[in-house]
């Protein structure tokens, strides 16, 4: 057959083959984010309320769950009260445990001390998983710069082989004004170092400001990456570096770019809890209600 002839046939018999994407997986839409709504316990933590009043006031608000501390789930327990006793409390009020919040020092570089971490955080997870909570931050405690984060992924990898074994999966934190761990950067390495399809990043307005991040490196994660993600703003009023946890403020409240990153959420995919994390003295001498209230309102205006 010619060259001519033979381009004519190959042209003629690509017409006639249906119209289907080499990479269907590429032109797929991808469905929008599921968004639920947290309340972590610290935006509380002035009015000194104790654990089962944080549950109520939670519920009454409307949110769908709260973040917890440990340390209040023992202080609980000290005043005689059982784990089976503060599941049943949830449940009474109809939310949900998403996440808790823990300091176990598991990243050290140092063997003894994140030997000392994975316990503790083993105990922490037993805790957790007989209240039905699925979740534990797990920020770079014990870690010291700089951190090697091939090996910070290693370390990573057996904190999720442990969470899997307790059912409570280990969300990997930054903390902005924490050298050795402060860049989302450095977590999307560590979790992709941990090569692991449980790996999970907990991202926080505030941290990813105050660690130099910035907001469009949320747009590489896809939508099973971050199940939490800590809601709140921040404001001009002092250069970045000189900004505290304290200085944290409503979302809408400050100059984040709030509506973008809510769209970046959205359209990831997979199922988010927006958690409202204040450490505000203001926030703190308001009425524990009010607080909860408004907080929730302020997260379900941009989603």
């Amino acid at each position: 057959m010619k060259r001519r002839n033979l381009l004519k046939s190959i042209a003629v018999g690509a017409a006639a083959l249906p119209l289907v994407p080499a990479f269907a997986s590429s032109t797929e839409k991808i469905k929008e984010s599921t968004i639920k709504f947290s309340l972590n316990t610290s935006t509380l933590r002035g009015q000194k309320v104790d654990l089962p009043q944080l549950i109520e006031i939670a519920a009454k608000a409307g949110y769908d769950g709260i973040e917890l501390w440990i340390s209040e789930m023992e202080t609980y327990l000290k005043t005689g009260k059982s784990l089976a006793s503060l599941k049943k409390h949830f449940s009474d009020v109809g939310i949900i445990p998403v996440n808790a919040i823990g300091f176990a020092p598991w990243m050290a570089q140092d063997v003894a001390k994140s030997k000392a971490g994975f316990e503790q955080m083993e105990r922490e997870m037993r805790m957790l998983e007989e209240i039905g909570c699925a979740r534990v931050a797990a920020p770079a405690i014990g870690a010291t710069d700089p951190v090697d984060l091939l090996a910070a992924g290693e370390q990573y990898a057996q904190l999720i082989a442990l969470g899997r074994k307790m059912g409570v999966m280990p969300q990997l934190e930054f903390w902005g004004s924490f050298a050795p761990f402060h860049h989302l950067g450095q977590a999307l390495a560590t979790a992709a170092a941990a090569n692991d399809a449980d790996a999970r990043i907990l991202p926080d307005i505030y941290h990813l400001f105050r660690g130099g991040s910035g907001f469009e490196g949320l747009k590489l994660l896809n939508g099973n990456a971050i199940e939490v993600f800590h809601m709140n703003d921040f404001t001009a009023d002092k250069p970045r570096l000189e900004q505290k946890d304290s200085d944290r403020v409503y979302p809408g409240d400050g100059i984040a770019p709030l509506k973008e990153i809510a769209a970046t959420l959205k359209a990831m995919g997979g199922t988010k809890y927006m958690s409202l994390e204040l450490f505000n003295e203001a926030v703190w001498a308001q009425d524990a209600q009010e607080v909860a209230n408004t907080g929730l309102k302020k997260m379900q205006q941009f989603f």
